[in-house]
Order: C-alpha cells, then structure tokens, then sequence
C-alpha cells in the first residue's frame, strides 16, 4: 500500500518512520517543517543511517495540494499526525488552531472518501474534561473540552465524521519521545540543572511513549490490508470508529517526574508536589484524562505496554 504521513517530523512522525522501516508498504513522509539536525540524528541512531529522512513538503490546509499530493501518489492511506498542539497559545489563536485542527482533517477526509481510502487522524483526551469523573473515558463518552486546543480537536473529529470517509480516529494522551519538546525530555533537562523543581499531582492521566503508538498504528494498518484482500468488492470498512490509544497505568504529572528522574539517575534535584493553582494557566487542564483502552485491544490485539516500561525504554535511548 501507498501510506500518506502527514506532520511526519514531529514526535509521532518520526517514530512512525522507525517502525515503518523495512516494511513493504510505501511511505511518502510529509510535513511543512523541515527536520532539525537533532531529529535526524536520532532517527538513524534508533533505526539505522539508511532510515527515510526524506521528506516532502505538504499544506494540509491547502485541499488543492491534498488532492494531487493523493492523485500523484496513488495513496491508499493517510495518516495525519500533524497538529496544532500548544494548548496555552491556542486561546490566543483560536483561527491557526481551527484551520490545523480541524479544517486540515477535513480537508484529508475529502481526499480520502475520492479514492476510498482510510483515514487515521490522531485525536486527544483534551476533547475531555469538562465535566467531573473518575472513571476512564470510553470513545462514545460525550466530548466537553475546557479550551480551544481540545474544542479545535473535537470539531476536528466531527469534521472527519461529517464527510463519511472511512476513519479510525485515535484519542491519545500525554505523548512522549525521543524527538520534539515533550514533558520528558524537559524534566530530564530540568531534573539535571535545577536544585528543586514543583511538579502538579491534581491531574492524573496516562503518559504515552509515541514509539508504542506508532506501532499500534502498523498493526491497524496491515489490519486495513488484509481487509482489502479479503474483500476486495467491498467499499467500507468494518473497523471504521473511535479509539483510545495510551499506554497501561495511571499516574499524575508529579509521578511522572518522580520516574523519569529515577530513570536518568538525576537525584540531585528535589522534586515537589504541588497543586494546578500554583502554576497559573488560561486553560484549565482536565483533571483525570485515564482513557479505556478496552477497544484497540479487543478490536485489533494491540498489546499495550505499562507506562514505566516504556518510559524506561526511551531514557536508555535518550542517554
């Protein structure tokens, strides 16, 4: 298959291009930013000096440049990675996170439904949190964001839902990976050059290692291939919906910390607990973001790898 990936230099991207390496489908990697000499180097540390580096330049906003970009390419799936993600600086920029987060899905959908192709958009548990619960949340759960970021990222499911392309939408949380700006490679830095650091433990959640995602992305994937071979006179597809994707556990931002510190050996540091309060914001974040992972697993037998796990994994690599 010819796969479309979309934001393909930023964390999920480039993971993706780790464990698509090797593999016989086609990828054509995209993104409107060029990779650092940093990204690069990681990749063929993690994947080997013959990974795919190679990217071409795609504006998703652009339907015009979708559609050729699909046409030229015969693209059978896309897979959109790419995202408005600063969730403080979107309250100050509700149009570019409109236009990324949910036109530029919409726009994909499109080009998906004319070829009859899939489409796996990659969504948040930001579309959550609104109301009070303490329960992980389930796919059909009503979505009630508290700030742009996750009102543009819901709008931006509803829009792939409006146009009918086939679709799995992944709701995940909490990314992380050896590439980017990320919670973990900041608390490495910090951990290691700061005598005290304050870390909130009112919001909970699940860290999830882009890695471990990436590859439940190429189980659905060949899922997706062995649904065409078997049914080749057939314009949907069965598995079409709404997924959770993190890894297994619960634990708070403080927790976290605590680990990634543990892990990279940088006790030196006193790390304290605190409350959301103390670190003014003009977004409230939820509270408890744990998302039921009960129907990847049953779905596609993804396995799915307790947080500390992979949190350990991506240190030793990041070291």
């Amino acid at each position: 298959m010819n796969i479309l990936v979309t934001g393909a230099n930023g964390q999920l991207g480039n993971e993706i291009r780790i464990v698509a390496h090797g593999s016989e489908h086609h990828f054509l990697f995209t993104d409107v930013c060029d990779a650092t000499p940093e990204s690069v180097g990681m990749l063929h540390k993690l994947a080997g000096q013959d990974a795919c580096t190679a990217t071409s330049r795609l504006d998703i906003t652009d339907i015009s440049a979708v559609r050729d970009m699909v046409l030229q390419h015969d693209i059978r799936v896309i897979v959109n990675c790419a995202a408005y993600t600063n969730v403080d600086a979107a309250e100050n920029n509700r149009d570019l996170a409109m236009m990324l987060n949910a036109k530029a899905p919409e726009n994909l959908a499109i080009a998906t439904k004319e070829v009859n192709g899939l489409l796996i958009h990659i969504s948040t548990d930001y579309v959550f949190g609104k109301e009070p619960y303490n329960v992980p949340c389930r796919e059909d759960q009503q979505g009630t964001p508290t700030g742009v970021y996750g009102e543009t990222k819901l709008c931006g499911e509803q829009n792939i839902l409006a146009v009918g392309c086939q679709h799995v939408i992944i709701r995940t949380a909490w990314l992380y990976s050896e590439f980017g700006k990320n919670f973990c490679r900041t608390m490495l830095n910090l951990t290691a050059s700061k005598p005290q650091l304050k870390v909130v433990f009112d919001q909970v959640g699940t860290p999830t290692y882009a890695y471990d995602l990436a590859k439940a992305i190429m189980v659905i994937l060949e899922d997706y291939k062995k649904s065409l071979t078997a049914n080749l006179s057939s314009l949907t597809y069965s598995h079409s919906g709404i997924y959770h994707f993190s890894n297994e556990g619960v634990c708070s931002w403080y927790d976290f910390t605590k680990q990634i510190q543990e892990y990279a050996g940088q006790t030196d540091c006193d790390v304290q607990p605190c409350h959301s309060n103390e670190f003014p914001s003009p977004v409230k974040r939820p509270s408890y973001s744990v998302l039921d992972k009960t129907k990847i697993k049953q779905t596609f037998s993804v396995k799915v790898p307790y947080w500390t796990d992979s949190l350990k994994c991506c240190i030793s690599n990041l070291k």
